[in-house]
């Protein structure tokens, strides 16, 4: 593959490992550490990142349990998790804290699977601006570098990786539609 073809390949990747990385963040009826990710601690004055100051296990299918390193965290633990939009409301037994997921409804389930496939229309968007943007440079290259039929072949790999990308966010939207679907 064109080296100049490449650049704008990395960037639709980077795209596509966003909209994944935001589908972690949709929970889906089963406990998921990763919605926690954005939760930052007030951690000696800085904000830090949950996964930094306490164990984050899953020991029951709908539980998240986070055990602090240190005790005096619980409080902004918990102040940090009710502040974010994670939507659950920690409890804590002096040692650890626990969030319990709630069974989704049917109705919450497909308001879920319209977020999900809204966020892989953005990532769609966000790929056809790329190949937008490349086509462009090519063609800006023109007469003086390189030949109309290597400008009509950089167009045509790059229009081979949008496809490629398309496709994997069309698979990775069903499945994580059917993920939130089943019951």
């Amino acid at each position: 593959m064109d080296q100049r073809v490449e650049v704008y390949q990395s960037k639709m990747q980077k795209a596509y490992e966003f909209m994944l990385s935001e589908f972690n963040t949709i929970r889906a009826g089963r406990a998921n550490p990763h919605v926690l990710d954005r939760v930052k601690v007030d951690y000696y004055g800085t904000p830090t990142p949950i996964q930094q100051v306490g164990n984050i296990s899953v020991p029951e299918p709908r539980i998240i349990q986070i055990a602090p390193w240190e005790k005096s965290l619980i409080k902004d633990i918990e102040k940090a998790i009710m502040a974010s939009d994670v939507g659950i409301t920690p409890s804590n037994d002096g040692a650890v804290i626990r969030l319990v997921f709630p069974e989704l409804t049917e109705e919450r389930r497909k308001d879920l699977v319209k977020e999900v496939k809204k966020k892989g229309e953005d990532c769609k968007v966000a790929v056809r601006n790329v190949r937008r943007d490349g086509n462009e440079a090519f063609k800006k290259l023109s007469k003086t570098e390189i030949s109309e039929d290597e400008i009509k072949k950089l167009e045509d790999e790059l229009q081979k990786a949008t496809d490629k990308f398309i496709k994997e966010i069309d698979t990775a939207v069903e499945e994580k539609s059917q993920d939130i679907l089943k019951v």
